[in-house]
């Protein structure tokens, strides 16, 4: 088994590629957060191998963690995009197995 984590500061409107598609091992778990107050809403955008993100998880207000889990979960490429008005912080971890 390996766990990556990462941190990671988007200013607003930047998007980036979290996890890239694991090669040899399969993922079995990967979970996202950004680190803001939960009293003003700052909205982030979770894609599941689409760097459009025509098709996208929303993390906003008091909603700030996603997470998956099992051996049927994506196994792409994980993009987020800070869609706030101001920068923020995310941490991420992947366990591959």
């Amino acid at each position: 088994m390996v766990q990556t984590v990462k941190s990671l500061t988007l200013f607003s409107g930047e998007r980036k590629m979290f996890f890239e598609k694991p090669l040899v091992l399969s993922r079995i778990f990967f979970g996202v957060c950004t680190f803001a107050p939960q009293t003003t809403w700052y909205e982030s955008q979770i894609s599941l191998g689409d760097p459009g993100f025509r098709s996208y998880y929303t993390l906003g207000g008091p909603v700030n963690y996603f997470e998956a889990r099992g051996e049927g979960i994506f196994q792409g490429d994980i993009w987020i995009r800070n869609i706030s008005g101001a920068n923020l912080l995310y941490s991420a971890t992947e366990i591959l197995h």
